[in-house]
């Protein structure tokens, strides 16, 4: 099972709100672009929709020694989307957030609390244009390529929030990308052309804070410099190409994508005063990915699989000899999973995966093939109760993840949701390193 930061946007399974469990129609534009908007006659005068989204209030407590408050937030998820005129439409979204956890109690330092205490981000807004077999959007943009059910695999576009880890929704860890997509459509081929001039990246947080993703032991002596982000210039600008086809009932695609990495490597320098120390610094590496993915609805029962080959990314080595701290590794990732329809209103989600390291350097943190496996359960009782149990496993090491929960729809709009979150593990291992972080949670949403 993967072991370090780096593996987090790969082999990872989002919690269970994320779930799809049927298979989409890539040449259905309105759903690839997820707008929602009617296709009626355009008018000549602007029209909107009006402001749509959510509030909630989020209240976790972790339970490991010493047992504390870990977050306490209210969340305003705000956004309208509406046409222009023919062929033109547009969509302007935001966040705010406001954790009060940090008003409560002393228990994280001066930086955890400014990077979470408030937050005020633009999400999606953008413009399409849509002329003939042609659709283009320019503007700050969710870009998901991914299809395997909550994994992110080929998802390798969109930056993640990871300052929960991997426990949010998928839909709220997604930082859109400022970017410009054109997509040509020709009956059952696709093609997509990607260009991304300010990219953005993975927002891991401050050393101290819950989840921060440490490169060796949280308990391990060491600096943390700041975060080292590339320069908005013509070398750090990513670009793509995705084709994609639908046979038969088999929806396969193909693609290529030229990047700087959303997620960081922990490069490593010696400070000799006033006592030699490590002091780690997040950067990010310029990598290629190639990759696949495919679908196929069998009725009661759905195939999904996708495999990423990534060149150029670095890994940390733990030789302290070592002159910065990390080696170059190819890696190729893939996964394939099956969705079941059972009796009783019951899904269940099987999935398998790995990660292979070329080049293989003796002294990174994982083996030279790391698996795992994921299983979930949903099951849904009484017209608006849900329970859900999600667990995530390498066969590698005993290194676990378990996520039970249960929602309640009581009134129209809204939801409540209570879970937990339990680690297991080594101390270098992808879910043991959080072992001290296991929490109780709960959710309250009201959707308009």
């Amino acid at each position: 099972m993967p072991s370090i930061p780096q593996y987090l946007p790969r082999l990872t399974l989002i919690a269970a709100l994320c779930f799809n469990f049927g298979a989409h129609a890539a040449d259905d534009r309105d759903s690839l672009f997820g707008d929602g908007i009617p296709t009626a006659p355009s008018k000549p005068a602007a029209s909107g929709s009006g402001i749509k989204g959510f509030v909630q209030f989020e209240l976790a407590r972790t339970t490991a020694t010493p047992d504390h408050w870990s977050k306490m937030r209210t969340r305003a998820d705000l956004s309208s989307q509406g046409k222009l005129g023919d062929g033109l439409k547009w969509k302007l979204g935001a966040r705010f957030d406001y954790d009060a956890v940090y008003g409560i109690n002393d228990f994280y330092n001066s930086d955890v609390e400014k990077n979470q205490r408030f937050n005020a981000t633009l999400r999606e807004n953008y413009l399409d244009y849509s002329a003939g077999n042609w659709d283009f959007r320019f503007g700050k943009q969710n870009v998901v390529w991914g299809e395997m059910v909550g994994m992110f695999f080929a998802d390798v576009v969109s930056a993640r929030d990871l300052r929960e880890f991997i426990l949010p929704d998928f839909d709220q860890m997604r930082i859109p990308q400022w970017a410009a997509r054109a997509e040509y459509f020709a009956d059952d081929f696709h093609a997509e052309l990607l260009w991304i001039p300010v990219a953005s990246y993975d927002n891991i947080g401050k050393p101290g804070a819950e989840f921060y993703p440490y490169p060796l032991s949280k308990d391990f002596s060491a600096q943390y410099k700041q975060e080292l982000r590339p320069e908005r210039n013509a070398e750090n600008m990513n670009y793509g190409l995705r084709l994609s086809t639908l046979k038969n009932g088999w929806d396969i695609s193909g693609f290529y994508y030229r990047s700087t990495d959303t997620n960081p490597t922990f490069y490593r320098d010696i400070v000799f005063a006033p006592t030699p120390t490590f002091a780690f610094q997040a950067r990010h590496d310029r990598i290629h990915q190639f990759g696949s993915t495919l679908a196929k609805d069998f009725g009661e029962v759905v195939l999904k699989a996708e495999a990423v080959y990534t060149r150029g990314r670095n890994f940390t080595v733990l030789n302290a000899m070592d002159s910065d701290g990390v080696t170059p590794q190819n890696t190729l990732d893939w996964a394939a999973g099956l969705d079941f329809t059972l009796p009783a209103d019951t899904r269940l989600n099987v999935q398998l995966f790995q990660r292979q390291f070329f080049n293989f350097n003796e002294d990174i943190i994982p083996d030279r093939r790391e698996n795992g496996y994921s299983l979930l359960l949903n099951n849904k009782f009484f017209n608006n109760w849900e329970a859900q149990a999600l667990f995530i496993s390498s066969t590698n090491r005993p290194d676990w993840l378990f996520r039970p929960r249960l929602t309640w729809n009581f009134e129209r709009n809204w939801r409540l949701l209570v879970g937990a979150d339990v680690f297991k593990g080594p101390p270098l291992g992808m879910f043991g390193r959080y072992d001290q972080q296991d929490r109780v949670y709960s959710e309250i949403r009201y959707s308009f």
